[in-house]
C-alpha cells in the first residue's frame, strides 16, 4: 500500500518546481536583508565605540592653551618622562574625552586625575584630547 501523497492544490506552478520559484525569491531576499542587519548592528556597534552621538569635536588650538597642569606629568609634549603617568601624543580623541569625564564623574580612580578632571568644563576636555590628539606621533622599530 502507498502513502497518501499530500494535496499540492495550493500550490502555484512556481512553487512546485524544485529549487526554483517564490519560495527560493523569499529566501535570497530574507537572506540579503539579514546580512544588511547583521552589517547595520556592526556599524553601529564600531560607531558607539568612537564617542557620543552629536559630540563636537574640540578645539586643538584652545587645547593647547589649557594643558599646564597636565604637562607637570604628561610632559610639554604629551611624552611623560614620569613612569606613572602614560604619553597622552597622538592617542584617540574619543578615548581621551571618555577618560577624562571617567576621572571626573569618580568613576575611574586616580588620586591626581580626579582632582585635576574635577576642574574641567567639557569643552576644556574636549580641546585638550583634541589637541593631544592631533600631535602625529612616529614610531620606529628597533
Amino acid at each position: 500500500m502507498t502513502p497518501p501523497v499530500p494535496s499540492t492544490a495550493f500550490l502555484t506552478k512556481a512553487d512546485k518546481t524544485p529549487l526554483t520559484g517564490a519560495p527560493l525569491v523569499r529566501l535570497f531576499a530574507l537572506e540579503i536583508i539579514m546580512k544588511f542587519f547583521t552589517a547595520l548592528v556592526g556599524l553601529g556597534a564600531f560607531l558607539s565605540m568612537l564617542g557620543p552621538v552629536g559630540a563636537e569635536a574640540g578645539d586643538a588650538k584652545a587645547g593647547r592653551q589649557k594643558l599646564t597642569t597636565c604637562q607637570g606629568c604628561h610632559g610639554l609634549d604629551g611624552l611623560s618622562k614620569n613612569p606613572e603617568a602614560p604619553n597622552l601624543a597622538g592617542q584617540v580623541e574619543s578615548y581621551l574625552v571618555r577618560s577624562l569625564a571617567a576621572y571626573k564623574s569618580g568613576e575611574r580612580k586616580n588620586e591626581s586625575m580626579n582632582i585635576v578632571a574635577k576642574e574641567l568644563s567639557d569643552e576644556d576636555i574636549a580641546d585638550v584630547a583634541a589637541y593631544y590628539a592631533s600631535i602625529q606621533v612616529d614610531v620606529l622599530p628597533p
